[in-house]
């Protein structure tokens, strides 16, 4: 694919990841078309006397629509969009919009691109180190087979539907996300305690924590987007992960603060409920696939990583 004005469609470019990606793109020359469910919000974050080459398009993420149409002629779709599964407990109504939003979603943007003439080449689509389950102990690598919880299937899925645009001779990269680090998302949330000196493990502090600097995640999408030899299933993680214990003690000395006050299990249950699992069961992922495509990380290990969030 040649790296000179790609139009690329993107869904969630105003989330967290997808906020610097957009604007990655944007400084490279390409034009975007932005599908948004929130079209105000959109233009908010990228006015469009600052950002000319990004076209804001509303649509409704789990239903067919004259959206769909906006895909023919680009050249790459990356499909970031999803209900978060980190804000609030996973009430039954959550956790089937957490579903949905995945699979019908995707659903959706493989049906646009089946209609689409001409095809894009190329769709990027997330999943998570969900898919392989919960474990201290076990080494999860692409090749894994998936766990049986809820969030296994929420993946299994997502992957599900993403993979129906092989059937057109479209290549897909699926890249499974670990915990994203940078200035804010899942990081931001534990920095405050740290400042008060209340900070300190969540739950045993032995659960394993697979993370990647946000810079590393939209470096990787990148690569995927240009480089042909990517095609398949990536873990979009860091090759270090920490257990949460070495987490919480790397920040704690990194902002001069003690790390000794775990946060109890039942106190994150109460907040989370189930969603709870994501913090207090982790797993070792490593990207052995994403390593052997050549991929090099700005920040490969955790100390590196939180010094740059911290710097901000």
């Amino acid at each position: 694919m040649s790296e000179q004005n790609l139009k690329i469609a993107i869904t969630g470019g105003t989330g967290f990841v997808g906020t610097r990606l957009v604007e990655k793109l944007h400084n490279e020359g390409h034009t975007l078309v932005l599908l948004t469910r929130n079209e105000n919000r959109a233009k908010r974050v990228f006015p469009p006397h600052v950002f000319p080459q990004v076209k804001i398009v509303p649509y409704t993420p789990t239903q067919s629509g004259n959206w769909q149409e906006n895909i023919a002629g680009c050249d790459a779709v990356i499909n970031l969009a999803g209900e978060s599964i980190a804000e609030g407990r996973w009430t039954q109504e959550r956790k089937q919009n957490i579903f949905e939003s995945r699979q019908l979603g995707t659903r959706m943007i493989v049906e646009a691109i089946a209609q689409a003439h001409p095809k894009p080449t190329v769709l990027i689509n997330p999943s998570a180190i969900g898919y392989y389950g919960t474990s201290e102990t076990a080494i999860f690598e692409e090749t894994s087979t998936p766990g049986n919880d809820f969030l296994a299937k929420v993946c299994q899925a997502w992957e599900t539907e993403a993979e129906q645009v092989k059937t057109m001779g479209v290549r897909l990269v699926i890249l499974r996300l670990g915990i994203v680090l940078g200035n804010g998302g899942a990081i931001a949330k534990m920095i405050p305690p740290f400042k008060l000196f209340a900070g300190g493990p969540i739950g045993s502090g032995k659960q394993w924590f697979s993370w990647i600097h946000r810079e590393d995640l939209i470096n990787l999408i990148i690569a995927a987007l240009k480089q042909p030899n990517f095609a398949g299933i990536y873990n979009a993680t860091a090759p270090n992960p920490v257990r949460m214990k070495t987490l919480c003690d790397t920040l704690g000395q990194l902002m001069n603060r003690p790390s000794w006050l775990p946060v109890p299990n039942f106190v994150l249950e109460a907040l989370l409920g189930d969603g709870a699992i994501v913090v207090l069961e982790g797993q070792q992922v490593l990207p052995k696939a994403t390593l052997a495509t050549g991929f090099t990380y700005e920040y490969p290990t955790v100390d590196k990583a939180l010094k740059e969030v911290l710097s901000h």
